[in-house]
C-alpha cells in the first residue's frame, strides 16, 4: 500500500503522526489471563467496560502506515519504543519526524531518538506543568507571527527547542467553554445553597457537580460545613481571582518540544496541527467504518474485525486523495452516499412452461452520479445476462 500510494499520489512517509485510541466491549471480563480485553483508561468514557487499545501511525495527509492492537490496560508511554523499532525494521532507517501528543514519549525514549543514527526527530506536546516551569523565561521573549491569528515564542534549551504557540481562534473557543462551564457550576451551587440538605447529602451533590464541571471547579474556593454540624448544611463559595487570571493567561496556548532546531516556526506549528488528521482517522474508524460495536468473543476474530476496519480506512483515504484534485470540497462520505442510490434489482418473469426468467439489473445512474463516475474514471460493468430456471433450479 505504501508503494501504491507513493506512485498514485506522491505520498511521503518522512513525517509520521502517532496516537492511540481504545474501543470497548459490553461483555463480562474474559476469564483468559492472556486475553487483550482488559479494563483501562477509556477514551470513550466507558471505564465500566473492558477494552483494547489501538495504536495508529498516519502521514499528515492521512495515509496509514501501521497499526497495532494492544491490551486494554496498556499505558501510552510504554508503546512508542516498540513502534520506533517496528517501523525501522519494516521500512529501514531514515530521518523521520514523529509528531505526538503529550503523555506518549518518555524522557528515556526521547533521549534514544536524539542519539540514534540517523537521528529521529520529534515534535511533541508538553504537560501544562512544564509550561509553568518555563513561563518566566518565555515571558521575556517576543511573539513571532506565523500566520494570521497564530503567534509563537521560541526558547532554545540545550539540544531542544520549546515552541509556545498562541492561537486566537483556540483562545476564543477555550474562553467560551470556560465561561459556559463556570456559569453552569455557579448556577448549580446557587441551587444547592437554597436547598435544605443534610451534610452527607450535600457532599454527594457537591461531588456530582465537581465531576460534571471539573475544569470550572478548580477556579473556586469553597467553604465547606464544619464536621459534625447538625441540621441543614451551609456552605459558601467564591471565584479565586488568581487562578482565574492564570487560566485566562494560558487559554489558547500550548507548549511544544522538538529537536528540529533549524525549522521554520510556521512549519513546526503546521506539523503539530496535523494531529487532527489522526483524530479524524479514529473518528472515521469508530463511526463511518463501524469499528464498533464488536460482537466477536474470540481474540483472533476481534483482531480480524479491526483489520477489516483498517483496510476500509485505507480505501477511504485513497478515495479522499483521488477526490482532492477533482473536487476539494467533496468528502468520501458524500460520494458513498451518492453512489448508494445505485442499486441492484432482480426482476422475475414467469414463463408459460412454469419456469422463471430472471433479469438482474442495476439502476441507471442519474446526472450527478454520471459526473462523479466520469471524474473518478470509473465505469459501470455491463448489465448481467439473464438467467432462467429449469425444474425449480437455475439453468
Amino acid at each position: 500500500m505504501q508503494e501504491r500510494w507513493r506512485d498514485l499520489f506522491g505520498a511521503k512517509f518522512d513525517v509520521l503522526l502517532y496516537d492511540l485510541t481504545s474501543t470497548y466491549f459490553e461483555i463480562d471480563p474474559p476469564e483468559d489471563g492472556d486475553d487483550k480485553r482488559r479494563f483501562g483508561y477509556s477514551r470513550d468514557k466507558r471505564s465500566d467496560c473492558v477494552q483494547v487499545v489501538i495504536a495508529l501511525i498516519v502521514t499528515p495527509e492521512g495515509f496509514p502506515l501501521a497499526y497495532e492492537v494492544l491490551p486494554g490496560h496498556t499505558a501510552d508511554k510504554t508503546t512508542l519504543k516498540a513502534f520506533l523499532e517496528k517501523i525501522q525494521k519494516q521500512y529501514g532507517k531514515a530521518e523521520r519526524i514523529w509528531i505526538m501528543d503529550r503523555g506518549i514519549p518518555t524522557e528515556e525514549v526521547l533521549e534514544q531518538m536524539r542519539q540514534s543514527d540517523p537521528p529521529l526527530f520529534y515534535l511533541v506536546g508538553t504537560p501544562k506543568g512544564r509550561l509553568g516551569k518555563l513561563e518566566a523565561l518565555l515571558l521575556e521573549l517576543p511573539w513571532q507571527q506565523v500566520r494570521p491569528g497564530v503567534e509563537v515564542k521560541l526558547l532554545a534549551q540545550q539540544s531542544e527547542l520549546y515552541v509556545l504557540a498562541q492561537s486566537l481562534a483556540r483562545m476564543n473557543k477555550e474562553r467560551a467553554m470556560r465561561r459556559r462551564q463556570l456559569k453552569a457550576l455557579c448556577r448549580r451551587l446557587g441551587q444547592l445553597r437554597k436547598m435544605t440538605l443534610h451534610p452527607r447529602a450535600l457532599l454527594l451533590k457537591l461531588g456530582e457537580a465537581r465531576g460534571r464541571y471539573r475544569a470550572a471547579w478548580r477556579l473556586l474556593n469553597l467553604q465547606m460545613p464544619q464536621p459534625g454540624q447538625k441540621g441543614a448544611a451551609i456552605f459558601s463559595y467564591r471565584i479565586d481571582r488568581h487562578k482565574l487570571r492564570q487560566a485566562r493567561r494560558r487559554e489558547g496556548r500550548y507548549l511544544l518540544r522538538t529537536n528540529l532546531t533549524g525549522r521554520d516556526p510556521a512549519q513546526l506549528w503546521q506539523f503539530y496541527i496535523g494531529l487532527t488528521e489522526i483524530e479524524a482517522a479514529f473518528k472515521n474508524l469508530k463511526d463511518d467504518l463501524s469499528l464498533r460495536p464488536i460482537f466477536h468473543q474470540l481474540e483472533h476474530r476481534i483482531e480480524a474485525h479491526i483489520f477489516v476496519a483498517f483496510i476500509a480506512y485505507c480505501l477511504h483515504v485513497t478515495l479522499r486523495a483521488r477526490l482532492r484534485p477533482l473536487a476539494g470540497g467533496l468528502t468520501p462520505r458524500a460520494v458513498l452516499d451518492k453512489f448508494a442510490a445505485i442499486q441492484m434489482l432482480e426482476v422475475h418473469f414467469p414463463t408459460t412452461d412454469g419456469r422463471r426468467l430472471i433479469l438482474s439489473r442495476y439502476t441507471q445512474p442519474e446526472a450527478d452520479q454520471k459526473i462523479l463516475l466520469a471524474q473518478l474514471g470509473l465505469s459501470l460493468p455491463p448489465q448481467p445476462p439473464p438467467r432462467i430456471t429449469a425444474g425449480g433450479k437455475l439453468a
